[in-house]
């Protein structure tokens, strides 16, 4: 069973609301319809959305390609959140459409630290 920070069980329907909205905005940057100034969006991956209790709230855990300039691009993509919701509106037919938190994916570099250290014990 998966859990939040709360200790709180993850819901199926958090799942799925999540997911729909990962796809969906990874579709919007893929064809860079939210036209988010200074930035291409097709380079941009949406690696995961973790969505809240009540659904009104979606972090998006994002990472540009290659990670290069992270945390200027989740910047930029927290700016002008309100231009990707409003596309994300025509995208996704739900009752309420949850204010997107933009955060950097750092699960990655994570693992690659795991990674180091693991083969520097075993040298």
């Amino acid at each position: 069973m998966i859990s939040n920070r709360m200790g709180k069980p993850v819901t199926q329907r958090q799942l799925r609301v999540g997911e729909m909205i990962k796809q969906s905005l990874g579709m919007i940057f893929l064809r860079n319809e939210a036209k988010v100034p200074n930035l291409e969006t097709n380079r941009i991956t949406v690696t995961e959305v973790k969505m809240s209790q009540d659904l009104k709230v979606a972090k998006a855990f994002v990472l540009p390609l290659g990670g290069e300039n992270a945390d200027e691009t989740v910047n930029i993509l927290k700016e002008f959140s309100f231009l990707i919701r409003k596309v994300l509106s025509k995208k996704i037919t739900i009752k309420f459409l949850p204010k997107i938190l933009f955060a950097k994916d750092e699960s990655f570099e994570y693992a690659e630290k795991i990674e180091k250290l693991i083969k520097q014990t075993n040298k």
